[in-house]
């Protein structure tokens, strides 16, 4: 068993990775400044179920803090980089601070890996580097042209781990999330501000047409793989795609909460807005093949899974 280190593993994903790794018997540690970019109180609820998974060390600290990021990593075997600046619109209202994080907060964690001995890093990126589509689905040789400094920054952070793995031998993994969804997801996205609405008889806002698509990935998969990542051998260097494989708009996704909640509130559709791409769709063969990672979550079961997890918990309030 491992000793880990999760930056950002009082998050959304971050700490369903850490519930995961305890569930499996490995020494998790987590690394969190508790950002209130969304309620630090979701953060604090996130860090009491992980508790309820088995026994974990907790540090309050910023990745941007290099002596603090450096001693977390005493005797750290693996590192999950999931610590971030999220947000494409974030991004656009506060590009230094999207920089300051996802760059240089990156570059610390990578350097401090380097001078402590870690073994392995896993480093979290997003499907936002590919920018527009030029082809679908997007497989890893896409090209890389972000619209917003969110996808700036994760694409210079890849590039750093690239650097870091070719120059000073550092054992990294890149994973691209595709739109990770699924109980305790941040609160400003999408399915719980449309899950949200409808339970309140509200109607709920779409930005441009509502037929841009998304590859929505369930959070089980998107756990499965990460720790995949982990434990499979020989993938230096490499970057994987990890996704459902599938797509669906932003209007099919709305229709299907309101299939599960049983109501009928048209929403209201508004101008999109910039920096957000139009389709994402991943192609996930080389996860699948490398990897063995195969996604079990359909869209309509994951939406359902969120669903009955919202209207049992009060976590959003």
């Amino acid at each position: 068993m491992a000793k880990i280190l999760i930056t950002g593993g009082a998050g959304f994903i971050g700490s369903h990775l850490a519930e995961r790794l305890l569930e499996i018997g490995h020494e998790v540690i987590i690394f969190d400044n508790l950002d209130p970019f969304y309620s630090t109180e979701m953060k604090k609820k996130n860090i009491d179920i992980i508790g309820q998974k088995g026994n974990y060390d907790f540090i309050k600290g910023d990745i941007r803090d290099y002596g603090k990021i450096k001693k977390a990593m005493e005797d750290i075997q693996v590192i999950f980089h999931e610590a971030a600046q999220p947000g494409i619109r974030a991004s656009m209202e506060n590009p230094l601070k999207t920089n300051e994080v996802n760059i240089m907060g990156t570059l610390n964690v990578l350097y401090a890996a380097k001078e402590m001995g870690v073994e392995k890093v896993i480093n979290i990126s997003s499907s936002s580097v590919y920018g527009e589509v030029e082809y679908l689905p997007f497989d890893e040789k896409h090209p890389t042209n972000p619209i917003s400094p969110y996808g700036v920054s994760k694409l210079a952070g890849e590039q750093y781990v690239r650097v870091f793995h070719e120059i000073y031998g550092l054992s990294t993994v890149t994973l691209r999330y595709f739109s990770v969804y699924g109980p305790r997801m941040r609160p400003d996205l999408a399915t719980p501000i449309f899950t949200n609405a409808l339970i309140n008889n509200e109607r709920a806002t779409i930005f441009g047409d509502g037929e841009q698509s998304r590859d929505f990935t369930y959070i089980n998969d998107i756990v499965n793989a990460t720790e995949r990542a982990m434990k499979t051998n020989n993938i230096d260097g490499e970057v994987f795609n990890i996704g459902s494989g599938k797509r669906v708009t932003i209007n099919q996704i709305f229709e299907i909460l309101e299939e599960l909640l049983g109501k009928n509130i048209d929403p209201v559709y508004v101008e999109k807005k910039k920096g957000e791409i139009r389709h994402t769709h991943s192609n996930i063969g080389k996860a699948r093949e490398i990897l063995g990672y195969h996604p079990k979550f359909n869209i309509k079961k994951g939406l359902k899974n969120f669903v009955e997890w919202n209207l049992e918990n009060d976590f959003y309030e």
